[in-house]
């Protein structure tokens, strides 16, 4: 997660776009589990949704971690 990652030159940070990766997996996530209706077992949608999030954010730094060794 170290550097910059260069698009068309413009710099961005690695975690930024690591973040806008993880957000399109967490929008496919999510709508699976609202056709599931796995939310209806969930107590706090809200705080469900952050862990989710973070938990991914995390799966996709070490995957890109392992990808770029």
């Amino acid at each position: 997660m170290i550097g910059d990652v260069d698009i068309s030159g413009v710099f961005l940070p690695t975690l930024l776009v690591l973040m806008g990766i993880t957000y399109v997996l967490f929008l496919l996530v999510h709508g699976l589990l609202m056709r599931l209706h796995f939310y209806r077992l969930v107590w706090h949608r809200a705080l469900f949704n952050v862990a989710l999030y973070a938990l991914l954010l995390g799966a996709v730094d070490s995957l890109s971690r392992y990808l770029m060794t």
